[in-house]
């Protein structure tokens, strides 16, 4: 059989379907309990020997870009074209058109549309100190023509406790709440909405590896009622009061350039390359 993104897509949609009824009564709880945001996670996506083929093809650090500043410190990959085909199937897989269907009918929005070129997507991997701080990811795509409305994350690290970090973090009830912790457990798929509240982060990671595969959605309407555009927008954590003043700033200056320059000025190289 050949495991291509037409494989990995039909168990993808089977689980989701599985899955459905507990999703939607948990996002309905989320909705009662007045989170900013909605978020969900599916585990055991995918067999167990499919997920540890796919992390075995995985670019080992040297073979991916190092991102490293106040805002995070990880490594990403984006050119797929560069590496195992498996890697560039699993990517894709998830924006075969059922799998969207799949999703939209569960969040209530039938207008969303993948990204091919991965913007800001593609492989993650996070080793021993790196982070992401919280933050709101840019609101439109590369071209600034769509909203960005979804985030797809799909953890393929074997024995992941969730002691070691590198764990996903989001503020649903602000930043001056507490997070709420999603383990980046083996073989989990999270997915959450992103909007101008959506804040979230990834702990700094404690010991081994977590390697991700991730994907975007967009659409012509936000997934709030009213219109709105930000850059992607960083805050320090909780007990970082002097790097959030930074980081602040930071995104203040950034703002301000965009809006003289709508495209930005310098090119966004996280993308993939066709």
């Amino acid at each position: 059989m050949i495991k291509d993104r037409l494989y990995y897509s039909n168990i993808i949609v089977n689980k989701i379907e599985e899955n459905r009824e507990i999703i939607i009564k948990n996002i309905e709880l989320q909705v009662k309990k007045g989170s900013n945001f909605i978020f969900f996670t599916i585990d055991n996506l995918l067999p167990v020997e499919d997920v540890m083929e796919i992390y075995s093809k995985f670019p080992k650090k040297e073979e991916m870009r190092e991102k490293k500043n106040l805002r995070e410190y990880k490594l990403i990959e984006a050119q797929l074209n560069n590496h195992d085909r498996i890697l560039e199937e699993i990517t894709y897989s998830f924006q075969e058109k059922k799998v969207i269907n799949s999703i939209a009918s569960i969040i209530g929005k039938d207008d969303i549309i993948a990204d091919e070129f991965l913007y800001a997507g593609g492989l993650s991997r996070m080793e021993e100190g790196n982070y992401l701080n919280p933050h709101l990811d840019n609101s439109h795509d590369k071209d600034r023509s769509l909203y960005r409305v979804l985030n797809l994350l799909y953890y393929i690290t074997p024995n992941r406790e969730i002691e070691d970090g590198g764990n996903l973090e989001l503020w649903d009830k602000g930043l001056k709440n507490d997070q709420t912790v999603i383990h980046s457990k083996f073989n989990r798929l999270a997915i959450m909405v992103t909007n101008k509240e959506s804040w979230h982060g990834v702990s700094k990671v404690k010991k081994g590896n977590r390697c991700c595969v991730s994907n975007y959605y967009f659409s012509k309407k936000p997934m709030s009622t009213d219109d709105y555009f930000h850059v992607t927008s960083f805050r320090g954590f909780p007990d970082q009061k002097i790097k959030d003043i930074i980081l602040q700033g930071d995104t203040i200056l950034r703002t301000s350039i965009r809006k003289l320059f709508p495209k930005g000025i310098v090119k966004n190289n996280h993308i993939y390359k066709k």
